[in-house]
This record gives C-alpha cells, structure tokens and sequence, in this order.
C-alpha cells in the first residue's frame, strides 16, 4: 500500500483492484471471456453503426439514435475491459488514485448518456407511432441533435457530481477493491470518512436522473401501446410491436441490472453479486444490444447483409 501525507493525515495513492476471481489458474480463462466479448461488442456496435451510415434506408431519427446507441456501447465496455485484459496479463492488480477516478467519471459519463439515450428513443417511437403526422417536423435533424446534445449534458453534469463528491473523502485504510473496476458502492466502502452525504447525493440525483428518464420512458411507452390496441389490423399491431419491442428489451436489461446495483448501497458487504451485475453492467449490456437490434429488426438484417456480399444500397 503506497501511502501520501497531506492536510488531513495520510492518504492512499493506489488502489487493489482483485478482479472477478483471485485463482491464478482461472485468470486465462477469464481473459478469453471478456476478450472475446469486448471483440463481439466492438465489432457488432461498430458493424451496425456502418450499415446505418451507408443504408440510405436507414437516415431516420430512430437509426440516428440507434447509431450513437451503439457508440455510447464502444464507450462503455472501453472504459473497464481493456484495464482488465491489461491487468490480467501484466499480473499488476493496482491502479492509481487518479485513474480510479478517471475511470469512475467516464463510465457513469456514458453510462448516463446510454439512460438519456433510451428515453430520446422511447418519446421518438412516440411521436412516429401516436403523432405520425407531425413526426417529421417535431423530429427533424436539427431537434435529433439538440436532444443529443442534452443528453450528454446531462450525463456531463451527473458524472462530474459524483466526481467530485467522492473525491471529497478521505481513503486512509484498506485499499483493497474487490472488484474488477472503480464505482461508487466500492469506494464507499474504503472511506475512512463519512458517506452518509455521498449516498444521499447518489439517491437524489438518481432519483432526479435516472428516475426522471424511467418514468418518461414507461410514459411514452403506455400511450404507444395504447395507440396500438387501437389498431384494427393484426398486420399492423405486428410491425408498430416489432418497431418497439427491440428498445424495450434493452430498456429492461439496462435499468434493472443498474437499480439493483446502485440501490443496495446499505449492506454491510459487497458480495460476488455485485461483481456478477457489474459484468452486465460493462459487459453483456453492450454486448447485448447489437444482438437484440439485429435480430428483431429486419431493416438492420438486410443493411449488414448486403455491406457484407458488397453489394451498393438503393438510393
């Protein structure tokens, strides 16, 4: 343990980080796993995101989003798997004070754009199916950035909160995370200060920024569904579910591993199950989402099908 003196006694610089499993005889096992997983993630998010871009078919807001769905999924699994891949084949389980911090602030960054994100893609699938005749001009280009661009104000704003908040506290003892990346549950468990503060500021602005966007979400969703029961044709009611059930499936695997994560903060000890929602958290949730996309959507299906024989999309 590397140890600083300052104002407020002595302080720690790094931290130990232990990893998914402390058995050395598992660690080549687990580097395939999130290897392989990081290479399907990449190449699936960026795989989809080629074929939006040359798709001319493909130029509408929901693609839009869904492109910059699967930049936000690049992000996020950059941020944690190649330090894990680096760490288990240099044998070197520490990372210093400042890149544990760097590394909490990007992950909830995108992490938190990924929540905007989700809830732009619902109110898009609102106004297309319950507002069609407006659609085009409540959801032109111009409206698809702005709304981009306060979704990673937002997340800006919620990351450098929390930032900066636990950057306040004193890390004095243990510096033993038993975790395979930095976030907020460990850290408060290794303050030798209080974090009766920090934790309420992480309910109140979860509740405001990721709480807000949930109930938006869910909101947007019951007038889509309603709208769709009012359907007379079955044909009809299939295409306007097919369009949503895709985004619905991702909005359900995102907000539940991500409540149950953030919402147990008063146990006494971090368990294996943390380490097992952090995996779907960095790992299976980006991953996830190309897959998800790809095979509910037929659009998608036939835009990777014909980049991958080369053949040139219609105008």
């Amino acid at each position: 343990m590397q140890l600083k003196s300052g104002a407020n006694g002595t302080a720690i610089t790094e931290f130990i980080l232990l990893g998914l499993v402390e058995t050395p005889e598992l660690w080549p096992v687990v580097f395939v796993l999130f290897l392989f997983a990081y290479l399907v993630t990449v190449g699936g998010n960026l795989s989809i995101l080629a074929a939006i871009l040359a798709e001319p078919k493909l130029h509408t807001p929901m693609y839009f989003f869904l492109g910059n769905l699967s930049v936000l999924d690049v992000g996020c699994i950059s941020v944690t798997v190649p330090s894990v891949l680096t760490r288990l084949l240099s044998h070197k389980h520490t990372i210093s004070y400042g890149a544990c911090l760097t590394q909490l602030f990007f992950f909830h960054l995108l992490v938190g754009v990924d929540c905007f994100l989700l809830t732009t893609m619902a109110y898009d699938r609102f106004l297309a199916i319950c507002q069609p005749l407006t659609y085009g001009i409540r959801m032109s280009q111009t409206v698809q950035r702005i709304l981009v661009a306060v979704c990673w104000a937002c997340a800006f704003t919620n990351a450098l909160t929390h930032t900066v908040a636990i950057s306040t506290l004193n890390f004095c003892g243990p510096n033993v995370i038993n975790h395979f990346y930095c976030d907020l549950p460990q850290l408060f468990q290794l303050s030798c200060s209080s974090t009766q503060l920090n934790e309420l500021l992480l309910f109140a602005v979860g509740f405001v920024m990721a709480g807000t966007p949930m109930a938006l979400t869910v909101t947007s969703y019951a007038h889509v569904a309603a709208a769709v029961l009012r359907i007379r044709s079955a044909e009809g009611r299939k295409k306007a579910f097919s369009t949503c059930g895709s985004h619905l499936t991702v909005v359900a695997i995102f907000y539940g591993s991500g409540i149950f994560n953030y919402m147990r903060l008063g146990s006494a000890k971090l368990s294996g199950k943390d380490k097992a929602i952090g995996i779907f958290n960095t790992v299976i949730n980006p991953m996830l989402n190309p897959i998800i996309y790809s095979l509910r959507n037929t659009d998608v299906q036939g835009a990777l099908w014909r980049m991958l024989r080369g053949v040139r999309p219609l105008a």
